[in-house]
């Protein structure tokens, strides 16, 4: 016989739900029949079926104490991105105070479960040769990655302390609406791509199907205080993807490539010169990560714990999310 709260409809609430992950696992959830409440900052998130918009901001504590009133599960994702037009001390009123606010809610209100968001940021540069697994070295590179680990400690503390709180850290998610991946398969497609150090630092891609399906085993499987990393099963090379890409949008690869140093200091000093006007630059240190800053993650962990298990391989999942663009008039 089921018990009174396996017979009832889940609830969960989400942060961060009109970003491209939180917008795919708000459907997921109401897919899977969960009731679906979001915390959305300008605007409501339109969606199918049970999801209930609250606007707001993150470090509202008030306004979330409110929210999660008969919540059973939350997911924390909301952040300031990295390549967002903010000032450095933003980041770390929304990353760090901003989880700090969610997590104290999610106390007083008696949430059961938390999912907390972390990011791949948080280990800087994997050393050449590194697969990073859960405790690998942190070394955070700029003012997002550092944020991200603060925010990462907080909710850390916060399972120590008796919460039941869980930390994904997503590989390089891509996937059909996301608009940091369209950037780099338009300039791909538009032969506007150069690649820095000849492609060869490593990443982990994960399509976003996949990182859904691991954070909902964290969420179910996971234990509290621990960190697991949610990605693929290939480790590539940059220049590896992009030929993938290249592949899927139906074009040819760039053969030219910058070197490092000069590169830095170029995104560096871009980055200044457009952040006086609000606006950001072709190139800056953001951007830049990607190509320069190894972050190959080790993913057995939730495989063994979880029962995790990717599907997508990253050239099935590019041309799905190329096709996508495609249909939607992006591309």
């Amino acid at each position: 016989m089921m018990s009174a709260a396996q017979n009832r409809t889940m609830r969960a609430f989400l942060t961060g739900a009109s970003g491209f992950i939180g917008g795919h696992l708000a459907a997921r959830l109401v897919r899977d029949g969960w009731h679906v409440r979001v915390l959305v900052h300008k605007s409501r998130l339109s969606g199918p079926g049970n999801i209930e918009s609250v606007s707001g901001d993150v470090r509202d504590f008030d306004l979330l104490k409110n929210a999660l009133q008969g919540v059973d599960v939350l997911f924390h994702l909301a952040s300031a991105l990295g390549a967002s037009r903010i000032d450095k001390r933003d980041f770390f009123e929304i990353n760090r105070e901003g989880t700090r606010s969610v997590l104290r809610a999610a106390r007083e209100t008696g949430v059961r479960r938390i999912v907390h968001f972390s990011s791949a940021g948080v280990l800087g540069h994997v050393k050449h040769g590194d697969i990073a697994d859960e405790r690998y070295p942190l070394d955070p590179r700029d003012a997002y990655d550092a944020s991200k680990l603060e925010g990462e400690k907080i909710a850390l503390e916060g399972a120590r302390s008796g919460q039941n709180i869980v930390v994904v850290r997503p590989g390089w998610v891509y996937g059909p609406g996301d608009r940091r991946t369209f950037k780099l398969v338009r300039a791909v497609a538009r032969h506007r791509l150069v690649l820095v150090s000849r492609g060869k630092t490593f990443q982990t891609p994960v399509y976003v199907d996949d990182l859904i399906d691991g954070a909902l085993l964290c969420e179910d499987k996971g234990r509290s205080g621990e960190i697991y990393h949610i990605a693929g099963m290939e480790v590539l090379t940059v220049r590896r993807m992009v030929e993938i890409i290249a592949g899927a949008a139906g074009t040819t690869p760039p053969r030219m490539s910058l070197p490092s140093g000069p590169t830095k200091a170029a995104a560096w000093s871009l980055g200044k010169i457009f952040s006086m006007f609000n606006r950001e630059a072709p190139l800056n240190p953001s951007r830049l990560a990607f190509f320069i800053h190894p972050k190959p993650l080790r993913i057995e962990k939730a495989v063994q714990e979880l029962g995790y298990s990717p599907v997508w391989n990253f050239q099935n999942g590019m041309a799905a999310a190329v096709a996508w663009y495609r249909a939607n008039g992006w591309l």
